[in-house]
C-alpha cells in the first residue's frame, strides 16, 4: 500500500517526498496539479532536484511514484472515477502537507486549507472504510496557538478557542486540526506543528525565500525595532521533515501532537545578529524597541507600494506579528522521539543568507533534460479535467 502525500511540489513537501523515497521503501501516491502528464513530472522534478539528481529521480519516478494529476480544492481532486477509485484502493496512509501560506488572503486560505483539507480527510475516510488506514499525518503550524506574548507553549495548551488569531492562515489551520479530530476519530492520526521553517542545517541551498527575504531586510537595518533578548523559534526544514517522516512510519508514536520547533533552545535576536555580523564582517545593529509601533505603521504604508521597497515591506507586514511575539513552542516531545534536538539557526543562517543573496532569492532550478529517456506513462493517473 502507498503513502498519499499532498504538497509534494512545495518546499517542505519536497523534503517529505525525498525522505520517504531515500529512507523507506513504500510506494508513493502524489497529488500534483498540472495540465499534462509531462508538466506534472516536470513540476515534481523542479521541487525534488533540491534533494536528488535526475537519474535517481527518474528511477524513483518509474518505480515507486504514482502521480495523480488533480486539484486539491476540487471534489475528489477532479480525478476521473477510475483514477479516484485507484487512489482509494492503493492508499494505506496519508501525509497532508499542502497548504496556502498566504496570510493576507482569507479566500485562498479558506479554499486550500479548509476545502482542500476536507477532500483529503474524505479520502482518508474512504480508504479507512476500504482497507484501513495505518496513519493520517496532518501538517499544521504553531500559529494555531493564536495571539501570544512572552510565553512557552506546550502542545496540549496551544488551542484556545477564546483567543484571537493573527491571520487567515492561522485561523484556517486551527480549524483544519479540528476537522481531523472530528471526522477521523477511528483513524490513527498525528498532528505536526512546525514553527518558523527556514533553511537547511546541512547546506546553504534553499528554494523557499519569503521568510529569508524578511530577515534579509531586517539584517540591513542599523537599528532594529525589536527587543534584543526576545526569542524567535526557527527550525530547519531537514529536521522538520525527518520528524514527520520518522513518526509517520511508527506503529505507535508516543504522542498525537508534536511541536516541530526549537523550543527552549530558540535563540534571541541578539544571538542571531551577533553571529551574522561576525560571519559577514559587519557591525552589529542597535536595538530600540520603542520604535516598534512607528516601524509597524511605516511598514503597513510602504507595503502598498511597488518595487523592492514595497515587496520588502509587504513581507515584513505579513511576518511582523511572528517576529514580535517572543513566544516559543516546547519541543520536548519530538526531541525525545527522535533522540536529537534541531540545529541552532546561527549555525547555518549566514550560509543561507549568502546563497539567497547570490541567487537573488530565486532557486537556480534546472529544466527537464532534453536527452532524458521517456518516463513510463503508467505512473500517471489522468485527471477528469485533462
Amino acid at each position: 500500500m502507498a503513502i498519499f502525500v499532498t504538497g509534494g511540489t512545495g518546499y517542505l513537501g519536497s523534503y517529505l517526498v525525498a525522505g520517504l523515497l531515500t529512507g523507506h521503501r513504500d510506494p508513493l501516491n502524489l497529488l500534483v496539479r498540472a495540465k499534462s502528464d509531462q508538466e506534472a513530472r516536470e513540476r515534481l522534478w523542479q521541487s525534488l532536484q533540491l534533494h536528488l539528481g535526475f537519474p535517481e529521480f527518474l528511477e524513483y519516478l518509474n518505480s515507486r511514484i504514482t502521480i495523480f494529476r488533480g486539484e486539491l480544492t476540487t471534489e475528489r481532486f477532479g480525478l476521473s472515477d477510475d483514477a479516484y477509485h485507484t487512489l482509494v484502493d492503493t492508499t494505506g496512509s496519508l501525509i497532508h502537507c499542502a497548504a496556502s501560506l498566504n496570510r493576507k488572503s482569507e479566500k485562498q486560505c479558506l479554499n486550500v486549507n479548509l476545502r482542500g483539507g476536507l477532500e483529503v480527510i474524505q479520502l482518508a475516510r474512504r480508504a479507512q472504510n476500504r482497507n484501513g488506514v495505518l496513519r493520517y499525518s496532518h501538517v499544521s503550524t504553531v500559529a494555531v496557538a493564536g495571539k501570544r506574548q512572552n510565553e512557552v507553549v506546550t502542545e496540549d495548551a496551544s488551542i484556545d478557542w477564546s483567543r484571537s488569531d493573527y491571520d487567515p492562515y492561522a485561523r484556517t489551520k486551527k480549524f483544519g486540526e479540528h476537522l481531523v479530530h472530528q471526522l477521523l476519530p477511528d483513524v490513527p492520526r498525528t498532528i505536526f506543528r512546525p514553527a518558523i521553517v527556514m533553511g537547511d542545517s546541512r547546506r546553504p541551498e534553499t528554494s523557499q525565500f519569503d521568510m529569508v527575504q524578511a530577515f534579509e531586510v531586517l539584517a540591513r537595518f542599523p537599528v532594529l525595532p525589536l527587543r534584543p533578548d526576545d526569542k524567535i523559534d526557527i527550525v530547519p526544514a531537514n529536521y522538520v521533515a525527518k520528524a514527520i517522516v520518522s513518526i509517520h512510519q511508527k506503529s505507535d508514536p508516543a504522542h498525537g501532537i508534536y511541536h516541530l520547533s526549537s523550543g527552549q533552545g530558540s535563540q534571541t535576536y541578539r544571538e542571531i545578529t551577533t553571529a551574522l555580523a561576525a560571519a559577514g564582517g559587519t557591525r552589529r545593529p542597535s536595538y530600540l524597541p520603542s520604535l516598534g509601533g512607528p516601524f509597524s505603521a511605516t511598514v503597513n504604508r510602504l507595503a502598498h507600494g511597488d518595487g523592492p521597497v514595497g515587496r520588502g515591506a509587504s513581507l515584513l507586514k505579513v511576518f511582523w506579528p511572528y517576529l514580535d511575539w517572543n513566544t516559543v513552542f516546547d519541543n520536548a516531545r519530538v526531541v525525545a522521539e527522535l533522540g536529537e534536538a534541531p540545529a541552532k539557526f546561527t549555525t547555518y543562517a549566514y550560509a543561507l543568507l549568502k546563497f539567497s543573496r547570490e541567487n537573488k532569492f530565486h532557486y537556480p532550478a534546472k529544466p527537464w533534460p532534453s536527452s532524458a529517456p521517456v518516463a513510463k506513462n503508467t505512473i500517471v493517473a489522468g485527471s477528469a479535467h485533462a
